[in-house]
């Protein structure tokens, strides 16, 4: 597996976008809807094919028939840096490896199509830091977004139990730019742009 995005998420796309924005004094980019979920989304390409999302409930959407994906259902205060998200190449084999990320969603937003892993109940192990597991069917979408001279440093995700999700991971995924600590759950990211180093958490 690798890395492919991290998630901001926040109680509106709104807030959420702006979060990212003032952290990294760059602009965010158009984004979509996600039918399926009820959701919507901006993104900001990185360096080295990631990108950041920003995204949120849709007030506009019908509520879905599921779970919503990132556990947003049950989202509330300020915007955070809530997920990692890694790409497989083979999404069934990274399941059979990782199935606590969860049933493949076929999922279609314009001209993108990916399956994605989610849990019945919309929420990943370790307090959502688990990372969730997306396959795609189309061209990445960071090679459309256009480059703002930022690039991830460091993703330091932390958990109680942060070292036994690395030594979960281990056998599927390895990455120095992903490192584990102890500690209250969150996920921080070291962020290099036009101004400097930033961070995001």
């Amino acid at each position: 597996m690798q890395l492919d995005h991290i998630a901001v998420s926040g109680e509106s796309l709104e807030e959420a976008a702006e979060t990212i924005e003032s952290a990294l004094g760059v602009a965010m980019q158009p984004g979509g809807r996600h039918e399926v979920f009820g959701t919507h989304n901006r993104l900001l390409g990185l360096d080295a094919g990631l990108y950041i999302e920003a995204i949120a409930i849709d007030p506009s959407a019908p509520r879905p028939k599921r779970a919503r994906w990132f556990d947003l259902d049950h989202f509330v205060g300020l915007p955070r840096l809530t997920n990692w998200i890694c790409r497989s190449e083979d999404l069934i084999a990274a399941l059979s490896h990782l199935p606590q990320a969860g049933n493949p969603v076929n999922l279609v937003r314009g001209n993108l199509a990916w399956t994605m892993a989610v849990p019945q109940d919309g929420g990943l192990p370790f307090n959502n830091l688990h990372p969730a597991l997306i396959q795609w069917q189309s061209p990445h979408p960071s090679v459309v977004l256009t480059q703002c001279s930022c690039a991830l440093r460091q993703l330091i995700v932390i958990h109680p139990e942060a070292l036994a999700l690395q030594r979960m991971l281990t056998p599927v995924f390895d990455d120095p730019r992903v490192s584990f600590e102890n500690g209250a759950p969150g996920l921080v990211a070291e962020i290099d742009t036009p101004h400097g180093l930033r961070y995001l958490h």
